[in-house]
């Protein structure tokens, strides 16, 4: 997994740096401006960025947004001081997979990395609910009339992807491989046109896959 560091503090941008390599991953960039970070994404083209949303030159949401419009977009992992309600949904919308208080451990950090390389939409404790909760109230629209068809297996999973499983619990409470819930998943990204699986609840939301 290619990994490009994205924070304005040195210090901290090469702790997170370290911490990444020491797990394994391959650090292809470590950038402190947001312009220079999305200049240099489009060259190393990294699988995932782990962003700051404090930035001096460019508000890290607009570094996301720019970011998951090139082709192909990385995952964003959104780190921020600020757990405020409109930071976490502006960062969502666009278009970061997940959104981590820098005040979490070096572990609930590493796992983080892991889960949203996985494709897995990761936000700090607490935040997950506020996420969904603004889906809910923004999913009043109708539903479009021509809907793709899904398999059973799609809808299933689709599902427990609302209620906010991991692919790792949606295997274990299918009996299914970790690959074949990840094929499931891409599958019904195609079929729905979706982009990440952060619109893929949105979606489930929507449809009143979520059991609410």
């Amino acid at each position: 997994m290619r990994v490009m560091v994205v924070d304005d503090h040195p210090m901290w941008r090469d702790g997170v740096a370290r911490d990444l390599a020491e797990a394994g991953y391959e650090v292809v960039a470590t950038v402190g401006e947001g312009r220079q970070a999305v200049r240099v994404a489009a060259a190393v083209r990294p699988e995932l960025v782990v962003l700051d949303l404090q930035l001096p030159d460019m508000p890290g949401v607009e570094v996301a947004r720019r970011l998951a419009a090139s082709e192909p977009p990385p995952r964003v992992l959104m780190l921020s001081a600020s757990g405020e309600q409109e930071d976490v949904l502006e960062a969502v919308k666009a278009g970061a997979s997940g959104y981590l208080l820098k005040s979490a451990s070096k572990e609930e950090f590493l796992d983080a990395v892991r889960r949203t390389a996985e494709g897995d939409a990761v936000f700090t404790p607490g935040l997950a609910g506020l996420v969904l909760g603004e889906y809910r109230r923004l999913a009043a629209r109708p539903a479009p009339e021509a809907t793709p068809r899904l398999t059973e297996r799609e809808t299933e999973v689709l599902r427990l992807v609302a209620k906010g499983l991991s692919y790792k619990q949606i295997a274990e409470r299918l009996v299914l491989s970790h690959r074949t819930v990840q094929n499931h998943v891409q599958n019904t990204l195609n079929k729905l046109q979706l982009h990440n699986r952060v619109e893929l609840v949105r979606y489930a939301i929507e449809q009143g896959l979520d059991g609410s």
